[in-house]
């Protein structure tokens, strides 16, 4: 199996949870905008989006300085698209950018994935 040094960006949305709860409808709504903000600044920042699941995002980066800086414009721009929002319906995504060593089997497959989830998942 071939193995390969990236950055990968992952991302997800803080209390998705609750704004689903609340109302379904309006969470899709803003989830769908904001993620085609992401989709749109990962591909600026020379990324490529790898997978999604609901609200979590996965993209890898031949640069661990291009996934900083697409995280840090992910983070200011969806902060002026939430100022439009009332402040509980308030989109925040958590982000983490870790290089490693990933495996890659005919397609990607980023070894420890669900590890990183799982550590921004404690920040909640």
């Amino acid at each position: 199996m071939e193995r390969k040094l990236t950055a990968i960006l992952c991302a997800d949305v803080y209390g998705y949870s609750r704004l689903m709860g609340e109302n379904e409808e309006a969470t899709l709504r803003t989830l769908s905008s904001h993620r085609k903000l992401i989709d749109s600044l990962i591909e600026q920042h020379r990324g490529r989006f790898v997978n999604s699941a609901g609200d979590s995002v996965l993209a890898e980066f031949a640069s661990v300085v291009n996934a900083v800086q697409c995280a840090i414009e992910i983070q200011t721009t969806l902060k002026a698209e939430n100022a439009n929002l009332p402040p509980g319906r308030r989109m925040e995504f958590r982000i983490g950018v870790n290089l490693g060593d990933v495996m890659v089997d005919g397609g990607y497959c980023p070894k420890d994935s669900t590890g990183w989830r799982s550590d921004l998942d404690k920040t909640q």
